[in-house]
């Protein structure tokens, strides 16, 4: 409510941005997914987010006929964060052994999370900043609304595979933390054996998309978004790093990372911010899309040397103490 103030758009767009923005406040409530994730029900979270996504499309079909506002639509984000919070706490209440009554605020246990979580607070404000500031930089350098109604599109086709990992991490996370609990060597093995099937699963589904990505947006979208295609094609691959990524960032709070991960997110954000202004002037939203793809692609790359490096660290050590109990 208080940055809206400082951007130049009219009255009408903030309010969008604000309805849109408050949908966040239901987000406190994914803490109930990562509950059900711990105790490997995540059968629940799917439940409560088909329930959700069901809802949703009736909603916005029914918007769509009736040719409601804009702001409807804005309301719409808004519903759906409150209806897949009231899901969750259906499943909480009727499948989990804690009871709500019971539940109680701790200040020290809070005290403790925010001292250690800090640097995830603002690597949550960074990987933000990265996900969106070449549409921003897009708008302000090239004043083309045209253009990021393309690129946008393009992008929210991009998104859609987003959920494969959401999917997968209920199975391999607790597999990958046992093995942690109990084999290095295991441990080591099915993180790179994730990341590898998750590679088999995307890169297809990638080609294929890059492939037909002009009958996808005719489909999707129709023939007046045509140019979009092309935004498809390149906007498709930052998908692959996302993926890998999926892995690695829960990783990092296993091998105590954090502090790394918040400078390597600030370097990638300052990295994807200037190579946005030097490559939209020359080559426009296609720039933009350059930019996303070398930095999400390097920023992969070294924390998988990282956290490859610190396993093998605590290998050895693990190696080492048990030869000499022998």
């Amino acid at each position: 409510y208080i940055a809206i103030h400082f951007t130049s758009n009219d009255h009408y767009t903030n309010v969008m941005i604000f309805i849109i923005a408050s949908a966040t406040i239901f987000q406190s409530f994914n803490v109930i997914d990562m509950y059900f994730q711990s105790k490997v029900m995540s059968k629940y979270v799917v439940y409560a987010n088909i329930t959700s996504l069901f809802i949703s499309s009736l909603v916005k079909i029914t918007l769509i006929l009736t040719n409601a506002p804009l702001i409807a639509f804005a309301w719409v984000v808004l519903f759906d964060s409150f209806v897949l919070a009231c899901g969750f706490l259906y499943f909480y209440i009727k499948h989990s052994k804690l009871s709500m009554k019971n539940l109680t605020f701790k200040s020290e246990t809070a005290n403790s999370l925010l001292k250690e979580s800090w640097p995830l607070i603002f690597v949550g404000f960074i990987v933000m900043i990265n996900m969106r500031a070449d549409q921003v930089m897009i708008k302000n350098i090239l004043h083309s609304n045209l253009i990021i109604g393309y690129y946008s599109a393009a992008f929210r086709i991009s998104e859609l595979w987003y959920f494969i990992p959401t999917l997968l991490g209920g199975s391999i996370y607790p597999a990958i933390i046992n093995a942690r609990n109990t084999d290095y060597n295991l441990y080591r093995h099915r993180i790179f054996l994730s990341i590898k099937w998750i590679s088999v699963i995307v890169l297809p589904l990638a080609v294929g998309i890059t492939f037909f990505s002009s009958y996808i947006i005719d489909v999707i979208y129709g023939e007046a978004y045509q140019k979009a295609s092309l935004y498809l094609q390149y906007s498709i691959w930052t998908g692959v790093p996302f993926m890998i990524f999926f892995i690695t960032n829960k990783l990092i709070y296993l091998e105590n990372l954090i502090k790394i991960t918040f400078y390597l997110s600030l370097a990638s954000a300052l990295s994807n911010v200037v190579l946005n202004y030097i490559l939209i002037g020359r080559y426009g939203a296609i720039g933009a899309l350059m930019a996303t793809l070398f930095v999400s692609y390097i920023s992969t790359f070294i924390s998988l040397i990282i956290i490859n490096h610190k396993i093998q660290l605590v290998s050895n050590k693990v190696f080492f103490y048990k030869g000499k109990t022998k």
